[in-house]
């Protein structure tokens, strides 16, 4: 049988290894919504909200590799577009199904509800562009051609791409083909030049590092990365953004560079080397230290993408995949100089002792355990966090770069739904929290049983310490009862506390640990508890951008 547009497009979909779609309903997209509900291979996730829909979107790709996102034109697209743009940011592939009015009534640039009221249709779209990498409205004749477009775009830049279904349209039968297009490959004489280059740039160095960034995780390539490191006996170190890109348990760990606001030896160690490495890093604010990390460009490698820049000279079309597989088969094991990794040491405090930041996160870093994925929220939370060292197989995830308050907690939804069989834990301020907590529920819905922090310290803590006015009204929040809250979303036989000493938190992480449920704590410090890097952080910023 032929099938239909959305069909074609849906099938294509879970070819790549999407499973769920997230998303918000509404007429103009119900065609899309019923084909989802009706294949059976695939499952319509339903959200509270679109934003919260394209946060789990996000959530979900940075497990599985690949995400999709329904939404209503107009109103469903725009309350989206916050996370998209986000996804697009962090270099995440999400596709955004959106359904649109049929094409009469297009044509006749009609006024109709979810519109500006101006007849004019494509508006929302070319309103989504910057935020994506690609754009198609699917139509029975192109959608064979379209899907394999924006397949390869998505996957090549490992951003999101819209396609828009017109309602007449996506039940219309596919009417042409198109063979999937191949994965980039490398020009051979590129590649083998970029290989010989940094094989000759590392015999020549004493002493030498990597750099692993966010990229390498994107785009499926830590077992690649780590084959290197392990062949070449190469140390590494991450930046806040590539945290848990490899393995943080193995010798080779170095630690977090940040520039000069945090671990001075680990600065001091990849600044130091002969040759520096940097293997799909991005030079971000908080990625470098609030650009403290100084890298002399004359001695840094740097391997993209899909180019290659060693002393100089930049070599393109060279694939970071195959120059990664290539380097493990060519360069020798040697016994370079490193560092230890440190941990963020013992915890401090115990009994009636109030929980401080010295008390908080060195117990967090001990709850953790192997192959669980962290979902830490934007702000004080996340920078605490990104110092401690991770156990074997786990990850840490923290939207560094877009930094949209209220991400961690409808991302951690999305990171169960990909990965049903692993913990999540999900670390937030309360602040970030009221904006998206009811996807809370959601957890529930599904029968996923995640380990929830709510971090109660009085308001935007983060505001706090970058801001001027750390005691204004903008600062303060609502005071809410947030132990009540997973019984308000049905969540009835979750383990709930609120902990306000070390001894009920430590009383707290002890049941936690051995929970068969859905986990819910909130642990109130005070208003000033902030990691130091959060502290740091205030000097740093004020000088970049408010003076």
């Amino acid at each position: 049988m032929t099938k239909t547009v959305i069909q074609h497009v849906l099938a294509r979909l879970r070819a790549i290894g999407v499973t769920d779609v997230f998303g918000v309903p509404g007429d103009y997209s119900f065609p899309v919504n019923d084909a989802i509900c009706n294949d059976p291979d695939i499952r319509w996730i339903g959200c509270c909200n679109e934003l919260n829909a394209a946060y789990a979107a996000d959530g979900y790709a940075r497990i599985k590799g690949v995400a999709a996102l329904c939404t209503t034109y107009g109103v469903g697209e725009l309350s989206a577009l916050n996370g998209v743009a986000g996804a697009y940011a962090e270099h995440l592939p999400v596709f955004h199904l959106v359904g649109t009015p049929n094409m009469a009534t297009q044509a006749a640039h009609a006024l109709t509800h979810h519109t500006l009221g101006n007849g004019e249709y494509g508006l929302f779209r070319r309103m989504a562009e910057p935020a994506v990498c690609a754009t198609a409205v699917m139509t029975p004749q192109n959608v064979a051609y379209e899907t394999e477009r924006l397949i390869a775009e998505a996957l090549y830049h490992r951003r999101p791409v819209y396609m828009a279904f017109p309602a007449d349209l996506a039940n219309q039968p596919v009417l042409g083909q198109a063979q999937p297009v191949a994965a980039p490959r490398s020009d051979p004489a590129a590649l083998a030049a970029a290989a010989g280059a940094i094989g000759a740039a590392l015999e020549g160095a004493v002493s030498a590092c990597v750099v692993p960034g966010i990229l390498v995780a994107r785009a499926g390539l830590r077992t690649a990365l780590q084959d290197v490191i392990d062949a070449s006996g190469l140390p590494f170190a991450t930046m806040f953004m590539g945290k848990s890109v490899l393995d943080e348990q193995q010798s080779g760990y170095a630690g977090i560079y940040d520039g000069t606001l945090m671990n001075e030896d680990v600065r001091a160690f990849v600044e130091g080397c002969d040759r520096v490495v940097i293997v799909g890093a991005a030079m971000t604010d908080f990625n470098t230290g609030a650009f403290t990390a100084q890298l002399d460009p004359a001695t840094t490698i740097t391997i993209g993408h899909h180019r290659t820049r060693v002393d100089g000279k930049t070599y393109p079309n060279v694939e970071m995949g195959d120059l990664l597989v290539t380097l493990a088969g060519r360069l020798p094991k040697r016994d370079w100089r490193k560092i230890a990794a440190n941990t963020l040491g013992p915890s401090v405090g115990a009994g009636t002792d109030p929980i401080s930041a010295a008390a908080l996160y060195p117990r967090w870093e001990n709850f953790l355990k192997a192959d669980d994925i962290l979902i830490a929220e934007t702000g004080t939370a996340s920078m605490g966090l990104a110092f401690a060292l991770m156990p074997r197989g786990a990850t840490f995830h923290n939207q560094t770069l877009w930094g949209s308050i209220g991400w961690a907690t409808p991302a951690a939804f999305g990171a169960a739904v990909a990965a049903p069989n692993q913990r999540v834990v999900l670390v937030t301020g309360e602040g970030a929290h009221q904006l998206t907590v009811q996807e809370i529920g959601q957890f529930a819905r599904l029968g996923l049983r995640p380990v929830v922090f709510v971090l109660n310290n009085g308001g935007y803590l983060i505001e706090r310490l970058l801001g001027t006015a750390p005691d204004s009204a903008y600062n303060d929040i609502a005071p809410w009862r947030y132990t009540e809250l997973p019984h308000a979303f049905g969540c009835d036989d979750w383990m709930t506390a609120r902990v306000t000493t070390c001894g009920e938190f430590d009383a707290a992480l002890e049941r936690a640990g051995k929970a068969k449920t859905g986990v819910y704590i909130e642990v109130v410090t005070d208003p000033c508890a902030a990691s130091p890097l959060a502290t740091k952080l205030h000097d740093a910023v004020k000088t970049l951008y408010m003076s």
